[in-house]
């Protein structure tokens, strides 16, 4: 499969956003997980498809667009579905399931079907969970940049420290995750998007 090209990427992104301000919020966030998963490509020394990374960093969070309403706002009751709905704009839009599922598996550290039962989350009952190196990756990356208002950069040991929440086996396989991609330097990212380091 030949990913596709950041330019055909931002297109998607301006097809489905529904103002710029939402495509500003998301589309940059998307830009700067894949500023961070460049960085840790250049220092993990792995072997994976750096362009199926670039696109999946590019696309992860296009379901976002879905739960932005009229006012800007965005729907933070239903926003843990934001991947799945990315899964199934990629697919109305013809991209393959290797595309897709940048979007359904990078939420959190992976859900598993027992956390949307057990934690009764409005999603359908399935694993969602990154598999492939990339998708780990992506996964990953993400962790360390959030589109809150104002946006910010999290440090390794801060995400650590908010994934705790969620249980024992969150925080092991966060450290799986570090362990096997290293921690970004984010001091230029950060000041490059003024956004603070926490």
């Amino acid at each position: 499969m030949q990913p596709p090209s950041p330019a055909e990427i931002r297109s998607v992104h301006e097809k489905f956003a529904p103002d710029s301000d939402a495509f500003d919020l998301v589309f940059t966030h998307c830009e700067i997980v894949w500023s961070i998963a460049e960085k840790l490509i250049a220092t993990a020394g792995r072997d994976l498809d750096a362009d199926l990374v670039r696109a999946g960093c590019l696309l992860h969070d296009i379901g976002v667009y879905r739960l932005i309403d009229e006012t800007g706002r965005i729907d933070e009751a239903n926003y843990l579905r934001h991947g799945l709905l990315g899964h199934e704009i990629l697919a109305e839009e013809g991209f393959p399931e290797e595309l897709c599922r940048f979007c359904s598996c990078h939420t959190g550290v992976g859900l598993t079907k027992h956390d949307v039962e057990s934690q009764g989350l409005p999603l359908p009952v399935a694993d969602y969970v990154a598999v492939t190196v990339e998708e780990r990756l992506v996964m990953y990356a993400d962790k360390f940049h959030s589109k809150s208002n104002p946006p910010k950069f999290l440090s390794a040991d801060s995400y650590a420290r908010y994934i705790a929440r969620f249980g024992r086996d969150k925080v092991s396989a966060f450290a799986r995750l570090r362990a096997e991609f290293g921690e970004p330097d984010l001091t230029g990212l950060a000041a490059a998007h003024q956004h603070a380091l926490v």
